[in-house]
Formats: C-alpha cells, sequence, structure tokens
C-alpha cells in the first residue's frame, strides 16, 4: 500500500509491505530514500501515551475525567455560541491533513465568523509566503526539488538539510556526483556544511547585507539578465540606485566574512548560470525575515534564474503538509485558496460556502491571539505552550482562557496543562487524506490500521462541532473525499485559476501523486497586476535584539537529526532515542575558555526573559559570540522573546541576548 510520510517537508513517498515501511522508488520526492523518522512511523502508532478517550474537566488545577464525545462537543459548541466570533480562536497545524484544514477553515471563517483560524505554519513558513505574495503576486514556489539535478550551483542559506531534510540532502549529495557545487552559508560549521564547495560561517542577522553586497557588485559588472529583468519585473532602477547609496565597507563588517570568502562566493555565483537557493528558519524566523526572503527572491529576479531548469528560489517547509495548509487558507491573513480579504475575495468565497457570516477583518495570528481577549481557544496537533516564544508570558496568558480544547493523538502534550477538554485524533497510520510537500506535490495519505480507542479523524471532529452549532447542511461531508472534491473546485477561485487542484482526480492519488502549478512556470507568468515580478530594494535595519556588556552572547535555535518538534512521538521512540540529544548548548571554545566552562559542564543558561539549565558542547564549529539550542529543549522557549517581523508575523527565535555561566547548583 502506497502512503505518504507525515514528518518534514520532503513529503516522502512510502510503501507499506510485510509491517515494514520503506521508500517509494517511484514517487518524485524521495525514489525510494527514507529517513529514520520515516521507518520508525508504525510505532508511533502504538505509543502508550496515545489518547484514546475524550477528558474534561472543570478547574486546570483538577485531574481530567474520562467522558463522552456528545458531551464534550456539546460543551465546545455551548462556550462558541455564548461568546462573540473574534474571541473564538482555532490553532491549526502543519500536522493536519488539507481535508482537515480546509474543514476547520471553513467553519472558522465561514460559519462562526472568525478569521481567528491560524497554525504554527506561522512559526515556519509565514515570511516565505509574505515574500512569495509581495514578489510574484501569488504565494508559489516556482521549482521543484528534482531541479538540483539539473543546477550548476545550490546557496543554502540558514537551513541545515542534514538534519532538517535528511532525504532532500541525500538528494543534493547525489547531485554533487554530477558536479553540482554547494555553498553554505551559517554561524554554525553544521553536519550540512560537511558537503559545502564553499562554507561562509556569517554573523548572524546579516544575510541581507551579503545579498546586497553580490546584487551590487553583480550589476556594476553587468552579469545580471537585462533582458529578462526588461520584459519580467518591475523596480530595478529603484533597487539599482539605492544599492548605490549603500556603504560596502559597513555592510561587509556585519557580514564578518573575510574578503577571500565573499570574493569566493561572488566568483562561483558569476561563473554559474543555473543555481538554486534553498532556505528555512534561518531565513524565516527574524524579525526581517520578509525582508532577507525579498533579498533572495530579488538576486534571483535580476540574474534571471528563474523558470528555467535548475533555477530559482526553494524555500523548505519544515511540515509535512505546511503547504496545503497555505493552499486551503490555514493563514489568519488568507481567506481560503490563496485568496486574501478583499471586497471581490470575500464575495466569491460567501458565494461558494453560501455563507453571510466572513468578516473582512483579517484574523489574529498565531502569535497574536494570546495576547488577544480569547474565551475558546481550539489547539489541533501543535503545542502553542511549547512552540511560541516567551514561554513566560505564554503560560500566564492561557491562565486566562476560559476554555482550551486540545485536539490531539498523544496525552503527553504541553498545552493539556491548561486545557479544559482533550480530544483524541487519529495521528498518522490511523487517518486518511491528502498533503502537500514543500515543492507543491500532493500525495494521499492512507489509513494503515484501525482507529485505537474512540479516536475520530480530525476532520470528523470538526464536523461533529459544526452539527452541534447548527450548520449540517454545509458539513455534509461522509469521507475525506467528499472534502476534497468541494474543495478542489474552489480553486477555481484562486487567481486566475492558477492553484489548478481542481485538475485533481482523488482516486488517481492512490497510484500516483499530482503537482499543481506545472503551467505557472511554463508559461513563465506572474500574477501582480501588470503581470510583472515585483523587484524590492530593502536593508539590513538591525531591528533584533541586541546584546550588551550582561548578555554578551547571541542565541540561536535549530533542530537536531531525530527530533520532531515537542517529540510527543520521536522522544518516545526507542530507534530514535539512541540517536542525539535534545538538551545542550553549543558555545565556542574561545568563550568557553573566557567562562572557564569545558565539555559536557551543566551551565545555567540566561536571557532577560528566564534562564534554564543544560550541558555545554564546547565546539570550534559555531563563530565566536554566539551560542546554538535545539527546538527540541522543551524549555528553550523561556529563553526566546517576542518580537517579530511586522508583516509576517513570524517570531525571532534566532537573537536572544544571553548569557552563561557555570552552574554551581542551587
Amino acid at each position: 500500500m502506497k502512503t505518504i510520510c507525515g514528518y518534514c517537508g520532503v513529503g516522502c513517498g512510502l510503501e507499506f509491505k510485510n509491517n515494514k515501511l520503506v521508500g517509494q522508488s517511484s514517487h518524485p520526492s524521495n525514489k525510494g530514500l527514507i529517513c529514520a523518522k520515516g521507518i520508525s512511523q508504525l510505532s508511533t502508532i502504538n505509543l502508550t501515551s496515545r489518547l484514546l478517550n475524550p477528558q474534561n474537566r472543570v478547574d486546570i488545577n483538577k485531574d481530567f475525567r474520562t467522558t463522552s464525545w456528545k458531551e464534550s462537543i456539546s460543551a465546545i459548541a455551548e462556550a462558541i455560541k455564548k461568546t462573540t466570533p473574534k474571541k473564538v480562536a482555532f490553532y491549526l497545524s502543519g500536522q493536519l491533513l488539507t481535508e482537515d484544514y480546509y474543514i476547520a477553515n471553513k467553519l472558522g471563517k465561514g460559519f462562526i465568523g472568525t478569521n481567528n483560524v491560524d497554525t504554527n505554519s506561522r512559526t515556519c513558513m509565514s515570511s516565505a509566503v509574505v515574500g512569495y505574495k509581495k514578489t510574484f503576486g501569488i504565494d508559489f514556489v516556482p521549482l521543484s526539488m528534482s531541479d538540483i539535478f539539473d543546477a550548476n550551483l545550490l546557496i543554502l542559506a540558514g537551513a541545515n538539510t542534514a538534519e532538517a531534510h535528511v532525504v532532500f540532502h541525500n538528494q543534493i549529495k547525489k547531485a554533487k556526483k554530477s558536479g553540482l557545487k554547494v555553498v553554505v552559508i551559517d554561524p554554525r560549521f553544521t553536519d550540512t556544511a560537511k558537503i559545502a564547495d564553499l562554507y561562509l560561517p556569517i554573523k548572524v542577522g546579516s544575510d541581507i547585507d551579503l545579498y546586497n553586497l553580490i546584487m551590487k557588485r553583480l550589476i556594476n559588472e553587468d552579469k545580471i539578465d537585462f533582458e529578462f529583468i526588461k520584459e519580467k519585473t518591475n523596480g530595478f532602477d529603484d533597487l539599482k540606485s539605492n544599492l548605490k547609496e549603500l556603504d560596502n565597507s559597513e555592510m561587509f563588517s556585519r557580514t564578518g566574512l573575510t574578503s577571500i570568502e565573499f570574493e569566493k562566493f561572488y566568483q562561483i555565483i558569476a561563473e554559474n548560470e543555473k543555481i538554486i537557493t534553498a532556505w528555512t528558519m534561518g531565513i524565516n524566523q527574524s524579525v526581517q525575515g520578509v525582508d532577507k526572503n525579498l533579498a533572495i527572491l530579488t538576486f534571483h529576479l535580476i540574474t534571471g534564474t528563474i523558470y528555467k531548469d535548475g533555477c530559482g528560489p526553494l524555500s523548505l517547509t519544515g511540515q509535512p503538509n505546511a503547504m496545503g495548509g497555505r493552499e486551503v487558507g490555514g493563514l489568519s491573513s488568507m481567506l481560503a485558496v490563496h485568496l486574501d480579504f478583499d471586497d471581490e475575495s470575500i464575495k466569491k468565497v460567501s458565494k461558494f460556502w453560501d455563507t453571510d457570516k466572513i468578516s473582512q477583518k483579517k484574523g489574529l495570528s498565531a502569535t497574536q491571539m494570546l495576547k488577544e481577549d480569547i474565551d475558546v481557544l481550539i489547539v489541533c496537533h501543535t503545542d502553542p505552550l511549547y512552540q511560541l516564544p516567551d514561554r513566560n508570558a505564554v503560560e500566564e496568558s492561557l491562565k486566562h482562557i476560559p476554555l482550551i480544547v486540545d485536539i490531539n493523538a498523544y496525552d503527553n502534550s504541553e498545552i493539556s496543562k491548561f486545557a479544559h477538554i482533550r480530544l483524541p485524533a487519529a495521528p498518522w497510520g490511523e487517518k486518511e487524506g491528502t498533503q502537500t510537500n514543500l515543492d507543491r506535490t500532493i500525495t494521499k495519505q492512507k489509513k494503515l490500521v484501525n482507529s485505537s480507542g474512540e479516536c475520530k479523524a480530525d476532520w470528523e471532529i470538526f464536523k461533529l462541532i459544526a452539527h452541534e452549532l447548527g450548520f449540517e447542511k454545509d458539513f455534509d461531508f461522509a469521507t475525506p473525499k467528499d472534502i476534497f472534491d468541494e474543495y478542489k473546485e474552489m480553486t477555481r477561485l484562486s487567481k486566475d485559476g492558477h492553484l489548478n487542484i481542481y485538475e485533481c482526480d482523488y482516486g488517481k492519488l492512490d497510484d500516483e501523486p499530482f503537482k499543481w502549478g506545472e503551467q505557472i512556470i511554463k508559461e513563465k507568468v506572474f500574477f501582480t497586476k501588470n503581470k510583472k515580478a515585483n523587484i524590492y530594494f530593502v536593508q539590513n535595519q538591525q531591528k533584533s535584539e541586541k546584546t550588551d556588556a550582561q548578555y554578551s552572547l547571541l542565541l540561536i535555535t535549530g533542530r537536531t537529526r531525530d527530533q520532531w518538534h515537542s517529540g510527543t512521538k520521536t522522544n518516545y521512540v526507542a530507534s530514535l532515542t539512541k540517536h542525539k540529544t535534545n538538551t545542550f548548548v553549543e558555545i565556542n571554545s574561545n568563550d568557553a575558555d573566557a567562562l572557564g566552562i569545558k565539555m559536557s559542564d551543566e551551565v545555567k543558561v540566561s536571557t532577560r526573559r528566564g534562564s534554564l539549565i543544560t550541558k555545554a558542547v564546547v565546539s570550534e564549529k559555531i563563530r565566536e559570540g554566539v551560542v546554538f539550542m535545539p527546538i527540541g529543549d522543551k524549555n528553550i522557549n523561556y529563553l526566546t522573546h517576542d518580537m517579530c517581523d511586522p508583516l509576517s508575523e513570524q517570531p525571532d527565535y534566532n537573537h536572544n541576548a544571553t548569557k552563561i555561566e557555570k552552574y554551581k547548583g542551587r
């Protein structure tokens, strides 16, 4: 039986054979390759930590009691009816299948009348979404992972593929054997940097400076695509004149690179025609995350390295269905099928859903909603308590929400400490539906085993809530196929029908995936008013948190290979727990010497928000002045601040002024 992996955005095709999982050789995303997390998924279904029955409590200081679905759903619907739509919020997840996402979005925005429907993709991909929309007119990744086999040069900026996108990283290593050059830009010499032809140990937060220096040099030396710029772009003259005004020495100083390193980078760009840039959280998770995306996109526009084989800007999503959530409208900043909250879009969607409840006001993002006056918070397959920055403030906010619902497959989530109702949801392997990987490829996830306990698929849970609220006719779905068929018809409403999922047949997905948007690449079209891509000039405004004499180090965060988010699955799978630890702080050896810290010492890591105790990893592989901690440490966000990009509302997890001292005990 063919299915798809439920972990990262690569979206590997799998086959279920003889009660084992193997890589699907015909799937375009992985060609038979599979990683340790992917193989382990079968064992996550039967973990003893599964949530198997609905549970309720009135007071978060009391124990949960097992209850019925009817009682739980009735309590949720009653709370929604008693408050106003603006005080209801849905916090969704890239773990959801597209059908789950669709029905939740339809219920919240279309019938309850709240646009406070957001997803944990807010902390992952929202800066990339805004960048694509501002530049291309739509949220569109204009190439595929397989393009690396046609490329001459791959630039990995703020992306540790060896640990976050393992199978894609193995594909990169294959492409290198055919001549692909790889540049890795990162303040840490990661496992990914080991395969680099050129490694650039950039200073944290200076990505915009580096790209501006490169673009300024390319323009000065006429190594840009003048024809493409003239025919396909807006704004080049403004870019050129503004770049002239920038001080090269200031920008260069901020990057922390040597002149030799910069020159090597410039030459490798100038000498190669087919260039791909791939990036992820090191770019997106910044108070200037959108600007960093715009710098990368502009670089590809002025060099004409887009809409050609082996070329383009490839954002790497972290979650299996972050892209599917973006398609249906799972972010609070969009309505549905890539449509926004403008009058025309609201009119079209209202007619399609046959509703008059849609609000014109953009909803609260995941990073905003807990700061507002919310009465009902429905959390689905994610964990804002673990995930959101400045955890002390998050905990305080959660205490004041009258009803928190945790829809989850596992009973060991952090958010459950503040939940009033817990609903058991089907995990990977116990549900069916579709998901879209990072390069627009839609694959069907199959139900491999019967549902455990009283678990239900997420779409069924949202359907029960809709029916209890009186929307039976509008949520009369019997199967995931019913939802997909309605959703695919809705994609005809997308701008110029670009989201051509309406051409996808749900039944045919049993045998092969479907990739939307291929005609856009063939026709080389953009979706702005004049059908040309927008070039943006951006500069490093140095908005992130600054170090000082007391907090003199800079904390950055990231993923480790076998970790997955809060660890409700991977922390309890024996085949994964024997690998890399998630509780450490990596510190440069010179910084460690100055602080009297040695390898494996217990240390106290502190910021202006809080502190935690962990073990030191002393290393030559990280820049002086920078320390690294994995996001697999559940306490990490006691340290992080809540500054966000003003356009994407994505948190800045990678610029935290920090101090470290040897822990002397209590």
